[in-house]
């Protein structure tokens, strides 16, 4: 009989806390009393009785061996690892712990070039080198898909040497490659694949989802419950396979990464998670799918506003896709999609993921309900009416970067001597810190890269329709943090 249905961790927290116990340890709120009184109303006394820290009856994250142990336990069992470690340091100290387990100074990795920033922050913690491949870019959305088999299959035969290979599966429009056969490839050169499945937690438990990283034979998943899979922001974890990975060493770095005071709200928030999604996610999941398919319908029915669908499918990079997520696209009507995250927000109230040039993106869950959905279309009904007779802006073809040359490792260039030089003065020098756009946090210049051109043209595009560049020290852009008095040579 599956044992899904319990929840030892948020039990274990539950009893302890109904327990009234005296509490002369941290946190000193002391299950709310010493806290202010309107944040304290605002919160809930349900809440903070469990605001608890890793004293004996309630385990400890990073010696598990009673409830939490049996909690991961469980979650491995649902989604069919053979180790599951919970992070309270998000997705990120799960992605980190990843890399850092596997690449150590002057390891290569084999990485995507749409990767998280947190992908970028572990390669310098470890000091390894990154491999990059190009993602395929779509023409029409303007957006970037999966990584293809060929591109891996170049990787590995350049650098079988290399430590680890990294996935995006699925990417953060929801759009998967062909995971079994990219694993069964790295498999073949004895390259453990560690998947980025930060927007992914849900596909394991639907059968009309893409394939997750553990039914596909990864090594390891990054997988964000908080995002998609209903527990608190920040929770997340990190299901690993044993044989080209050691789960004792991972345990060891995923402790080196996490805080001591882990939170109960969040541990707990994972375990009942966990339970939801495997006892009732197919059920729940149906639902999340058929609202999302009507809504595309009827997006697709607004003429200047299309949402792109199962049709995109058939290329190398798009094998699969997540229908939950709804990529709208708006540059028919004129605007970016900017502008439309900016008009939602001010007249409905709406607010989406994420807007780029060309897209809003809105992600349907377990948490949403026909009414919201139907205020969505109508609010895109309005918009679209409104710029009807707005002529199209004319659509300059896709004109992504080429991947700049790496010329120092992250990790030298970051903690290398460096200097501020005015931005248009930058081409040709060696850049000492990120600059992405966030979200979804994809690295145009990553420390150690030589600034073309190219990266100053495609940076400043960006600043010009209020996308989210981020990254240097100076916000403004007009100076660069680049490597002190050196010039690149090819």
């Amino acid at each position: 009989m599956s044992r899904q249905h319990l929840t030892p961790l948020f039990t274990g927290v539950r009893t302890h806390a109904e327990k009234q116990p005296i509490q002369f340890h941290i946190p000193g709120h002391k299950q709310g009393a010493g806290m202010d009184p309107e944040f304290r109303s605002f919160i809930g006394e349900n809440a903070l009785s469990i605001d608890l820290i890793n004293i004996a009856p309630l385990d400890d994250l990073h010696h598990p061996h009673g409830i939490i142990k049996e909690a991961q336990q469980l979650a491995a069992e649902a989604f069919g690892a053979d180790h599951t470690f919970f992070s309270v340091q998000g997705t990120s100290g799960a992605i980190m712990t990843m890399i850092m387990s596997v690449c150590g100074p002057g390891d290569k990795i084999i990485v995507p070039r749409n990767v998280h920033k947190s992908i970028m922050s572990a390669i310098i913690f470890s000091g390894a080198t990154p491999i990059f491949i190009h993602p395929e870019i779509d023409p029409r959305l303007g957006i970037s898909h999966g990584i293809t088999i060929d591109s891996v299959e170049r990787a590995l035969t350049a650098h079988p040497d290399a430590k680890g290979l990294l996935v995006i599966n699925p990417t953060y429009f929801g759009i998967s490659g062909n995971l079994i056969q990219i694993v069964e490839l790295a498999h073949s050169f004895d390259v453990p694949v560690l998947v980025d499945e930060a927007h992914g937690v849900h596909i394991h438990f639907h059968d009309d989802l893409p394939v997750s990283a553990m039914q596909a034979g990864a090594d390891m998943a990054a997988t964000s419950v908080h995002k998609l899979g209903g527990s608190m922001t920040q929770s997340s974890i990190l299901n690993v396979r044993e044989g080209l990975v050691s789960a004792k060493r991972v345990q060891s770095i995923i402790s080196m990464l996490t805080t001591t005071s882990t939170s109960y709200l969040l541990l707990a928030s994972l375990d009942t998670a966990r339970k939801q999604l495997a006892t009732k996610g197919q059920e729940l999941l149906s639902r999340v799918i058929d609202l999302a398919e009507q809504t595309r319908e009827k997006i697709n029915n607004i003429v200047g506003i299309s949402c792109v669908g199962k049709e995109i499918l058939g290329t190398k990079a798009t094998y699969d896709m997540d229908p939950t997520k709804l990529i709208i696209t708006v540059k028919d009507l004129g605007l970016t999609g900017h502008d439309v995250e900016v008009w939602l927000r001010e007249h409905y109230s709406i607010e989406v993921e994420m807007s780029d040039l060309y897209n809003i993106l809105c992600i349907v869950t377990i948490g949403d309900t026909q009414e919201k959905m139907n205020i969505l279309v109508n609010a895109l009904n309005e918009l679209a009416t409104e710029h009807k007779k707005v002529e199209p802006a004319s659509v300059a073809a896709i004109s992504v970067p080429n991947i700049p040359d790496l010329a120092l490792s992250p990790r030298d260039a970051f903690y290398a001597e460096t200097e501020v030089i005015p931005f248009d003065d930058s081409v040709g020098r060696i850049i000492a810190e990120f600059i992405m756009v966030y979200p979804p946090g994809i690295p145009i210049l990553i420390p150690g890269e030589i600034i073309s051109q190219d990266n100053l043209s495609y940076i400043t595009e960006n600043l010009r329709n209020d996308l989210p560049v981020q990254g240097p020290e100076d916000e403004t852009f007009k100076t660069l943090r680049v490597i002190k008095e050196h010039r690149a040579i090819r």
